[in-house]
């Protein structure tokens, strides 16, 4: 444990009256951004922050409040504060903190103390080559909108009256590029990333070569005309839509009203190729963590299992509402009180690579970036279209860019209609991996 955090969290605790109980959760972060432009540092940002955030639950009231500091001396205040407000608050039944569930939480190995080690310097050269290495790839790269190292340390606490101590520490850095590609006054961007818990772990060939290859596959791109056909998902879509799927299986959404999947449970929501995990506990996931944001320990959750929805995510005011235990999987910084969502979801691979998938395809379009997929998903009714861009598949191999279309259905049918998923899994920088995906039938709406 951090000892110095869960240290101020157990004083907190300390303060605490007959009858309430009392959270305080304690958290460190410090950030590096590097954008390099045209061979120099056109922007570096090297933060820290620092907090604490107390919740104070009495006779079903709940207050809050946090602080962007550690001084001793605003502790107190902060406890103060939240008093005051849980007396302003509605009383609630459901309303109380996480208590020890028995669940021990597994060891990660999510901290590399190298990245502290690394000077600023080493950090700006990471962009600075990412830049130049890019630009060198392809005669055809004639520019780079950006590139980008980033990384964070960041450290919690959680410590209440209810007997739950508990603190994490974690670690990850990113490289990211953007280039632009040209040929005959056509111009195509395409991207390439690499991620790790240190800097040694990041590969700056392969995310040079990715935004490389992404550009220049563009040039020449035309329009398809409408029609429903094959669709695969790159791992960075599919990875996109799985973020969509998992804030829908959130009981907090559910209990809102917000999600396509109420009432579902126990029924056949997807085709049986397709099992949705979300295992913060993998510590290949960017986002893994050993406890939730109530300092319980994370878990494995089967979300989907073999196209059957098995379960919904809950922290413990929607476990206590719906009269279930809480499945590890509350999210907040410490200046919120609890949310639910997902944290690590992935999808259970297949058993063929990528080019097997892809040589069973007679007419298909690769589908390698999306826009607006966000803003484009209503959650209630799952009803979806999102601009795209990808390649051409013709008899079993990649043809010709595809640009300025839209895919469209409802999440429900793409779901249920997803053939097979590839063997890959893609470590992403977000809570979700991608896979290679491929669906029977989809709409595309071109010229």
């Amino acid at each position: 444990m951090s000892s110095e955090l869960i240290e101020i969290a157990e004083l907190i605790t300390s303060w605490g009256e007959k009858g309430e109980q009392i959270e305080a959760v304690v958290a460190r972060d410090s950030e590096t951004e590097v954008r390099a432009y045209e061979g120099e540092i056109e922007s570096l940002t090297v933060a820290e922050s620092q907090g604490v955030g107390v919740r104070v639950i009495k006779d079903g009231r709940q207050g809050f409040a946090y602080a962007g500091t550690l001084e001793k001396s605003e502790l107190l205040e902060v406890l103060r504060e939240a008093r005051d407000n849980a007396g302003f608050s509605s009383p609630d039944e459901f309303a109380g903190l996480a208590e020890p569930d028995g669940v021990e939480s597994v060891s990660l190995n999510v901290y590399n103390d190298d990245l502290n080690q690394l000077p600023t310097s080493e950090k700006i050269n990471y962009a600075l080559e990412l830049e130049k290495l890019t630009l060198s790839s392809d005669k055809r790269i004639i520019g780079i909108e950006s590139s980008e190292y980033t990384d964070v340390v960041s450290e919690s606490a959680i410590a209440t009256s209810t007997g739950i101590r508990s603190s994490s520490k974690e670690s990850g850095c990113c490289l990211m590029v953007y280039a632009l590609a040209e040929q005959e006054s056509e111009t195509q961007t395409g991207f390439g990333f690499s991620i790790g818990r240190s800097p040694g772990e990041l590969d700056i060939t392969k995310a040079a070569s990715d935004a490389s290859d992404r550009a220049t596959r563009m040039l020449g791109s035309t329009k398809p005309r409408s029609e429903r056909l094959t669709v695969v998902l790159d791992p960075w879509v599919s990875a996109q839509f799985l973020q969509v799927v998992g804030t829908t299986l959130s009981a907090e959404m559910v209990l809102k009203g917000r999600s396509l999947f109420a009432e579902r449970l126990g029924e056949k929501v997807a085709s049986p190729a397709f099992s949705l995990v979300d295992d913060p506990t993998d510590s290949r996931a960017f986002t893994a963590t050993e406890t939730d944001g109530e300092g319980l320990a994370t878990r494995r959750n089967v979300l989907i299992e073999d196209g059957e929805l098995k379960m919904f995510l809950h922290n413990v005011w929607t476990a206590r509402k719906a009269e279930l235990a809480s499945t590890g999987s509350a999210i907040r910084s410490y200046a919120s009180t609890p949310g639910v969502g997902i944290q690590a979801v992935s999808l259970l691979p297949g058993e063929r690579d990528p080019i097997e998938l892809i040589k069973g395809i007679d007419n298909g379009i690769l589908i390698q970036s999306v826009t607006g997929l966000h803003s484009g998903v209503n959650p209630i009714s799952g009803d979806f279209s999102t601009g795209a861009e990808g390649l051409r598949i013709r008899n079993g191999e990649l043809s010709e860019p595809l640009r300025e279309f839209t895919i469209g259905s409802t999440i429900q049918k793409m779901l249920k209609d997803i053939k097979e998923v590839g063997n890959d899994t893609d470590w992403l920088p977000m809570s979700s991996a991608g896979s290679t995906v491929v669906i029977n039938e989809l709409t595309v709406s071109g010229g």
